[in-house]
């Protein structure tokens, strides 16, 4: 028998020791001399994990407790996006409290994922330390497998970080009408990774976000509604410009144009010149999104009125 099984461990003096107190109990020497792996050490990395637990609990409260739109109050702004920028445009109406919620909730997951990394990180380092494990080799080789994996995963980083910024600078949301290049559309749903489009086809896009390297978004600040109206060679046009006008101004001023419309029209005069004949141009400012809408109903109104006028279209507009 191994003598040193036999003798009994100094530790067992010491009163404020788990040996002492292991010994006390179980008048056993392996037990007493192991006490600090068997006792302590389970204990403390049991806390560090409870503790971990709990911070980790808590952080994931208050994310969303500030990422909630507060109940009963559906026009209030969760309270992580009120130092963040909104341009959301107010013709959106109810859509406005999706896109906020879907905004607060996108950005909220990526804090809880980084809080649960750092957290769950922390205590796994904490836990290492107190099994003895030598923590220098493996942060080393961390690094060389997180560099590995940034260079594999560097799209999905990209994506990740592209849609990040997006919805921090609230660059467009659900509603928004955009164009990304390759496709154009209403924007049915903002992700980290995804933007999802719908076109006038009804065709659903998913473009990537790392993909996008410019957006055109005309549901922000105002539209301008663009009316080019072509006329014959023989057309006074001194006399047309002033007929227009009247047409147009009229127009906005009565329902439905006056809800949308932001300014009066302005008639920019000749815009080209063509073998057809002359297309004269009219402008008006209406409010993001409605310059479509606007635009339509304006052209019958002026054509109508324009031929009331006694003016006639190019005769190759109708030869064609």
């Amino acid at each position: 028998m191994n003598p040193l099984l036999t003798e009994t461990p100094q530790c067992v003096n010491d009163q404020g020791s788990w040996c002492y107190q292991v010994y006390q109990v179980t008048h056993n020497e392996w037990l007493s001399a192991s006490a600090g792996w068997l006792v302590a050490t389970p204990v403390k990395i049991l806390l560090i994990l409870i503790v971990a637990f709990l911070i980790r609990l808590v952080l994931r409260k208050i994310i969303d407790r500030v990422t909630e739109i507060p109940s009963g109050n559906n026009r209030r702004m969760p309270a992580l996006l009120r130092p963040l920028r909104e341009r959301a445009p107010d013709l959106l109406g109810p859509t406005v409290i999706e896109r906020r919620r879907q905004r607060a909730k996108t950005i909220g997951s990526v804090l809880k994922s980084l809080t649960s990394f750092i957290v769950y990180g922390l205590a796994f380092i904490q836990v290492l330390g107190e099994l003895g494990i030598n923590l220098g080799p493996i942060i080393a080789s961390a690094g060389i497998v997180g560099v590995a994996l940034g260079f594999g995963a560097q799209n999905l980083v990209k994506d990740f970080l592209s849609g990040m910024f997006m919805m921090i600078e609230d660059q467009y949301g659900v509603g928004d009408v955009v164009d990304v290049g390759e496709a154009s559309g209403t924007v049915e749903a903002v992700g980290l990774r995804i933007t999802t489009l719908r076109d006038l086809k009804g065709t659903v896009w998913y473009v990537r976000n790392g993909e996008v390297l410019r957006v055109g978004n005309s549901s922000q600040g105002f539209a301008n509604a663009v009316v080019d109206v072509p006329l014959s060679y023989t057309a006074d046009v001194e006399r047309a410009l002033h007929v227009l006008a009247t047409i147009a101004n009229a127009a906005v001023a009565s329902e439905p144009l006056s809800a949308d419309v932001l300014e009066p029209p302005e008639v920019l005069g000749v815009e080209s010149v063509t073998p057809e004949g002359i297309t004269m141009r009219l402008m008006v400012k209406v409010r993001p999104g409605k310059q479509w809408s606007v635009q339509r109903a304006l052209r019958a109104r002026v054509m109508s009125g324009l031929e009331e006028a006694g003016f006639e279209p190019p005769l190759g507009r109708f030869l064609a």
